[in-house]
């Protein structure tokens, strides 16, 4: 079994590799099956309890500023209730 620092590399690497993939105008069925892959990867993360909900979401943000850039505004959830 992967220790949590290796599985955790590999998530940042496909992750990056997905959204590289999307800035680049891949074809939508690649998209698909990419995106499809990473969702069962994070899922099975989640179910073994490898990574938390939490941890998911900031490797992503950290993933998506790296390949698109940083956000352009935070949104809280104070907001949305508006």
């Amino acid at each position: 079994m992967r220790s949590k620092t290796e599985t955790v590399a590999g998530l940042r690497r496909m992750l990056n590799e997905m959204l590289a993939a999307r800035e680049r105008g891949e074809s939508a069925p690649r998209l698909s099956r990419t995106q499809g892959y990473m969702d069962g990867y994070m899922r099975a993360l989640l179910d073994s309890g490898q990574v938390t909900r939490q941890e998911l979401l900031e490797i992503v943000a950290v993933e998506r500023a790296r390949v698109s850039g940083p956000a352009t505004a935070e949104i809280h959830p104070a907001s949305l209730s508006a």
